[in-house]
């Protein structure tokens, strides 16, 4: 595809994804609320402008990515928006974390409008998103995202670009990917605090469960990640935080319990509250550990002391 993306929304995520397509050839009309992220993708070759709706006017292809719901919403519905400018035929390709509902009331407005919109959320985190290796789960119309599959395909690992269904089941997919996510983090938190408390080496625990049935990317990546007591941010807590409350709010609407998700979404609270917000969330592993009385004493790396 060789026609002008927009990009709104340049943060932790955004911004490498939108840098891999200007490395790939793509150009680019940016947007974001923040002026830094602009100017350094700008500086990468990017054509800054000062609002959704001027990305509207130039471009038929956008791209969303920004932190929730109402921020989509807003980007699209509010003052200034894309909705504003909409040109028939534009493709908009939303690839934030938000309400399943949400992402299908958006995906109707668009059509009503003569536009197609693909609910795309990722998986795998800012390493994903600098090394253009991110999990990409679509909703929507199929042969729109064969027409935008090459696009993904810079961003994410073209063997993890999975249709998953009509509109807003890429936005389910990604509910049931950060649960699952929760559960098995709080669940090697409880290993750890177990392992430690017994006087057994987790490390060594570890290294035998990833040769069995209990293995996992998660045991893998955020188990060696509480061995080096490294929590620097990769996707931080607070964005969890959010993402887990999606989770349970879309459980409400489909009448689904989920009183594993919901133990988890306190731990979570317990470590918003204790001011780590901007720890990477694999930190949930530590509050098992700390109700445990496990002593803390393993030099944790934290984002805010860096």
């Amino acid at each position: 595809m060789t026609e002008t993306i927009g990009f709104i929304g340049l943060g932790l995520m955004g911004r490498p994804m939108a840098k891999n397509l200007l490395q790939a050839g793509h150009s680019l009309v940016v947007h974001s609320r923040s002026p830094a992220p602009v100017e350094d993708v700008a500086a990468a070759g990017a054509e800054a402008v000062s609002n959704p709706r001027e990305v509207a006017e130039r471009c038929k292809l956008i791209i969303t990515m920004v932190p929730d719901s109402p921020d989509v919403r807003l980007v699209l519905e509010g003052p200034n928006g894309v909705f504003e400018a909409l040109q028939s035929g534009t493709i908009i390709i939303d690839m934030s974390t938000i309400s399943p509902v949400a992402a299908r009331e958006l995906a109707a407005q668009s059509a009503e409008r003569g536009a197609v919109m693909l609910d795309a959320p990722v998986s795998g985190g800012e390493i994903g998103a600098i090394d253009g290796a991110l999990s990409i789960m679509v909703g929507g119309d199929g042969e729109t995202l064969a027409k935008v599959r090459p696009l993904l395909e810079v961003m994410g690992n073209p063997e993890r670009i999975v249709h998953v269904g009509e509109s807003g089941a890429g936005q389910l997919c990604k509910v049931c990917n950060q649960l699952m996510i929760g559960s098995t983090l709080a669940a090697l938190g409880e290993a750890i605090a177990l392992a430690r408390k017994a006087g057994v080496d987790f490390a060594k625990v570890r290294e035998a469960l990833l040769g069995g049935f209990a293995a996992s990317t998660v045991l893998n990546i955020h188990g060696q990640r509480a061995l080096d007591g490294n929590f620097v941010a990769g996707f931080r807590t607070n964005m969890y935080h959010k993402d887990m409350g999606i989770v349970l709010d879309t459980a409400r609407a489909y009448d689904v319990p989920m009183p594993v998700t919901a133990v988890v979404q306190q731990m979570l609270n317990a470590l918003v509250a204790a001011g780590r917000g901007m720890d990477d969330y694999s930190a949930l592993v530590t509050v098992a550990m700390e109700m445990a009385g496990v002593p803390d004493d393993m030099n944790l790396e934290r984002t805010e002391s860096k």
